[in-house]
């Protein structure tokens, strides 16, 4: 899996500047780092879907903070840098959580002709959205997500925390679910 083990705790804590569903106060934050061209990180933030859904039922909303961190691998995914400004001049227009999910969706066409349509589709200021895109105006945050997960030893997408503590199993969906009720106990 990732041998990365020598971080094992998330060093910049969850805050209010990150993209979440649901609220810090939550039982358990679960911060995953992330590439929109990876297509394990597209399988395991479907699986967080399933878990999130699966526990809001069972113990209520409160329960579970999901946090994405921008987490870009350009030495291997060209498009995954545009993707990631792309969501973020998504979020300036407040569309940051569809445009996250339709890129994830339609991984396989981040060429940039595809994702000006997305953002046709999800309704966005196109002037706005195309020059905040071609300046890179958000590229410091995005930066910031890649500085901050490096420093908490990420070396690859996807990387999950549980409440700040480096999840270390398997992506498959019983053993992330039993991990994140395990770190309510």
């Amino acid at each position: 899996m990732n041998d990365d083990r020598s971080y094992s705790s998330l060093l910049v804590p969850p805050s209010t500047q990150d993209w979440m569903q649901g609220v810090l106060s939550a039982k358990v934050v679960l911060v995953m780092y992330g590439d929109y061209q990876c297509s394990r990180s597209a399988d395991v933030y479907r699986i967080i879907q399933r878990i999130k859904q699966e526990l809001s039922a069972s113990f209520g909303e409160d329960y579970l903070c999901f946090i994405f961190r921008h987490f870009p691998q350009t030495q291997i995914h060209p498009h995954a840098q545009r993707a990631a400004e792309v969501a973020e001049a998504a979020a300036a227009q407040g569309q940051f959580w569809l445009m996250h999910d339709t890129l994830f969706v339609h991984q396989q066409k981040l060429e940039n002709g595809y994702l000006i349509e997305y953002a046709n589709d999800l309704g966005l200021d196109m002037p706005q959205f195309l020059k905040d895109v071609s300046k890179q105006v958000h590229s410091d945050r995005i930066n910031e997500n890649v500085e901050g997960g490096i420093h908490s030893g990420v070396t690859t997408a996807p990387a999950l925390f549980i409440n700040n503590i480096r999840y270390a199993g398997r992506w498959k969906m019983t053993e992330l679910m039993t991990a994140i009720v395990a770190a309510n106990h």
